[in-house]
């Protein structure tokens, strides 16, 4: 117990691994794709490689906060449920504090 009353705690570090980009090996690759494209030579090994590669992106961000809308809006309810019975409860003291004839 002392002892960590005297401990100071150390400053958290960042790492990250350097990623590496060779743009000839990018230019490479996108001169072998034309070439193969025009041959009309299709690399087994890819699945799907025939049609061009097309991200499926759009509205998935939306899609996954529809969740934690769902949460926030259970969790302001019960805060907002929480309050209500909070300032029930104080009432219920005053009103027995200044308008009865109970004592403590």
């Amino acid at each position: 117990m002392i002892g960590r009353f005297f401990h100071t705690p150390l400053a958290k570090k960042f790492h990250i691994t350097p990623r590496f980009y060779d743009p000839d090996k990018d230019e490479r690759d996108e001169r072998e794709r034309r070439v193969k494209d025009e041959l009309g030579i299709v690399d087994e090994k890819k699945p799907g490689s025939n049609r061009p590669f097309r991200p499926n992106i759009k509205g998935q961000f939306r899609q996954a906060q529809e969740g934690f809308s769902k949460s926030s809006e259970k969790a302001r309810r019960a805060s907002n449920t929480r309050l209500i019975i909070l300032i029930l409860i104080l009432t219920l003291i005053f009103y027995l504090f200044f308008y009865s004839d109970f004592t403590f």
